[in-house]
């Protein structure tokens, strides 16, 4: 969270000789090479660049002890260490700094070019702690959503049908249109989503088959975070019962079952004459293949016996031999080496991964990403050879990957829960205001929601530059959908409930186009009768620029949902300027609320109005990071894309987030920031930034 402090008035001169020194800090920010032997150097940026900016700007309101403002005494730092010691202080500092939060507005100005220059001095010297000291950020352990469940289920025994159905899939192909290797999407692509009801959830799967509750988000993160998959004993019980409920389905079989054959079907061999070696032979041999996709790792001899022990016993005491191989594939998926994912979790604190053991958890960690599922046998493969973890060989996988269809369930998961879509779920606008929301018992919100997420399809499949989903000059569109933004009529039954096309349009207004224009974001930031610019200025901080602002105090009363007779001829802007009159609540509205109102000309539903209601003139201006003007949504526009490196370097701080399925912390921010380096070079694209992500520290080790 940005840290609350103020700059003094006085302004800070400037030297040449802070100029040389500026150029020496952006080099070996730039470089990211190791400065540890660079004491000395470390110790003059300190002394003449770090430490006098730090009395000058921020001592009146952080230089006087347990006076100063959230408790923050800025002045006790004296020697580099002492802004070590704290790395998550030295990383909201840099934060706060570098997003044009602090000084605020009516404080002193600290130029740019000084702002950049203590920026990149205290960026040297968080990389070069965080490289100086062993890495202690490791993932969780933590089991398997329920999304990850049913995808390594189905792998694992090469289903060709859902294992249970998922309503978090808002996108749900029917067409067969997502081919990633083609590196082209179609220009019409047929599609399907989550609120369509009971019709969209009928799909194969198996019968029988109740699937435990959906895995909630983490606040300003995802899914698979490893400190919300916690494991109880009722839910370990509940997986046994899971995994004895698929295996026993009366849909499970050699019709569904692709390891039917190979794995299940009693083996010809298996005959009164055959000896009773070759028979527990050919168990094990079959365990050790099932038992190594499914714990993602060889299994050793011990374990392996345990299972196949089992099988023969229940074949000596009559038991058919499908039957005897489904126990031990149930019991399997219940173990906790099927359930949970770790990465070198298994060790203690005090011994170092083998070669191998880094091999595989980097093997799992890479296909839980993509993939969402079990890593292949080539992934495993590679593993085993300890090879996986060479640069060139990584990045051919990656490039495998991003080819396979198997891409599909990262844009499952990824893109609508950090867009944050699931919101629009619950959006209900006045059923009287906004009646072209709504067409027989359904909701338009269903078709608003795909538009975002086959923008993002798109910007993978096609491998464009991540900015073109802020502002982009094409997008998908059913029928009604364009109706709603085009001409505002009330769109007649339109398209089919299961299947819904939708065209590939070009856009020439640049009103519309990118993530945060478009109509799913606007209603689900909305009310159900006016629009929300805080709740919308806050969307954007969180999601565009990874910059969550505090939630508000528990006594700020809401802004009435309809306006009183006093209030009917204002703007909102000047109601809410009257209702944030609170010091405490000023700071933040600073910064969230010119990012809403920079979306105020769209209504509640996400249609462009030029008037409120009361016919007074919407304003649509601000400053972006106190720094770019803009008067209206295109000039909005503009300025993230002057700072849409700050854009892909927040956005790669999403997706380090997702792959690690843990909260970032201030020893990630140099990953971040060569991840971003490196993606430049490459004019941002999207796959590129995904495998430099990959290809990162944090990542591969």
């Amino acid at each position: 969270m940005p840290l609350p402090f103020r700059s003094p008035r006085a302004p800070r001169e400037s030297s040449a000789g802070l100029a040389m020194i500026t150029i020496g800090c952006l080099l070996l920010v730039l470089s990211g090479t190791s400065n540890r032997g660079l004491a000395a150097d470390h110790a003059t940026l300190f002394a003449d660049l770090i430490r006098p900016a730090l009395q000058q700007h921020c001592a009146d309101c952080h230089g006087d002890g347990d006076q100063s403002e959230a408790e923050l005494d800025l002045l006790i730092i004296e020697q580099p260490s002492d802004l070590t010691d704290n790395l998550e202080q030295l990383h909201q500092l840099i934060r706060v700094l570098d997003l044009q939060e602090m000084p605020p507005a009516d404080a002193s100005e600290l130029k740019s070019a000084e702002r950049g220059e203590l920026v990149a001095a205290l960026k040297t010297v968080l990389r070069d702690a965080v490289s100086d000291r062993p890495v202690t950020t490791r993932s969780p352990i933590r089991r398997m959503n329920r999304f990850q469940y049913n995808n390594a289920v189905t792998d694992l025994f090469d289903l060709n049908c859902v294992v249970f159905t998922l309503p978090e899939r808002m996108l749900r192909e029917h067409d067969g249109y997502f081919q990633p290797a083609s590196r082209k999407m179609p220009a019409t692509v047929k599609v399907g989503s989550r609120p369509l009801g009971k019709s969209q959830l009928i799909e194969r799967r198996l019968a029988g088959v109740t699937p435990f509750p959906q895995d909630l988000r983490a606040e300003h993160g995802f899914d698979n975070r490893g400190d919300h998959l916690s494991m109880s004993p009722l839910l370990l019980e509940s997986f046994l019962r899971l995994s004895q409920s698929i295996v026993n389905s009366p849909d499970f079989g050699p019709r569904t079952c692709g390891i039917w054959n190979s794995f299940f079907a009693e083996p010809p061999a298996a005959t009164e004459r055959a000896s009773e070696v070759e028979r527990a032979s050919e168990v094990e041999r079959r365990l050790r293949w099932f038992l190594t996709r499914a714990f993602r790792r060889p299994v050793d001899d011990g374990l392996l016996g345990r299972y196949t022990r089992h099988v023969l016993s229940q074949l000596e005491a009559g038991v058919p031999f499908a039957e005897s191989m489904k126990q031990v594939a149930s019991a399997a998926l219940a173990s906790p080496r099927f359930l949970y994912l770790y990465d070198g979790a298994h060790t203690d604190a005090s011994d170092t991964l083998s070669p191998s053991d880094s091999e595989f958890d980097l093997a799992s960690r890479l296909s839980f990403f993509l993939w969402g599922s079990l890593p292949d046998d080539q992934l495993l493969e590679l593993a085993a050879q300890d090879r996986l973890s060479d640069p060139e060989v990584l990045a051919a996988q990656v490039d495998r990957m991003l080819d396979d269809r198997r891409l599909k369930r990262f844009c499952d998961s990824f893109p609508s829960q950090w867009l944050q879509l699931e919101r629009i779920i619950s959006s209900v606008p006045d059923r009287q205001q906004f009646p072209d929301f709504y067409f027989s018992k359904y909701r338009t919100s269903m078709h608003m929601m795909l538009e975002p997420l086959l923008l993002f399809e798109t910007v993978l499949i096609e491998d464009r530059p991540v900015p073109q989903l802020i502002d982009a000059d094409f997008s998908y569109r059913s029928d009604r959908l364009h109706r709603l933004y085009y001409d505002g009529q009330r769109p007649g039954p339109g398209n089919p409930v299961t299947v819904l096309p939708f065209h590939r349009v070009q856009l020439t207004d640049r009103r519309q186009g990118g993530v945060i224009t478009n109509a799913a974001v606007m209603t689900m930031t909305s009310g159900a009768e006016r629009t929300k610019p805080i709740t919308r200025g806050a969307w954007l901080a969180a999601v565009i620029f990874n910059n969550p602002p505090k939630p508000p105090p528990a006594d700020v009363p809401p802004l009435p949902e309809d306006d009183t007779a006093e209030e009917s001829d204002r703007t909102l802007r000047e109601q809410l300027a009257a209702h944030r009159e609170r010091a405490s609540c000023a700071g933040c509205h600073e910064q969230i609320d010119p990012l809403g109102f920079a979306l105020e000309n769209y209504g509640p539903t996400g249609k462009w109005r030029d008037l409120y209601p009361n016919q007074r003139q919407i304003d649509g201006g601000g400053r972006l990071f106190q720094q770019h003007a803009f008067d209206n949504v295109e000039a909005f526009k503009d300025a993230i894309l002057l700072e849409q490196d700050r854009f892909v370097h927040a956005f790669a701080s999403h997706l380090l987030s997702f792959a690690l399925a843990r909260e970032l912390t201030a020893a990630d921010a140099p990953a971040i920031d060569q991840i971003t380096l490196q993606a430049k070079a490459d004019n941002y694209r999207l796959r590129g930034l995904i495998k430099q992500v990959i290809l990162s520290d944090a990542f591969r080790r």
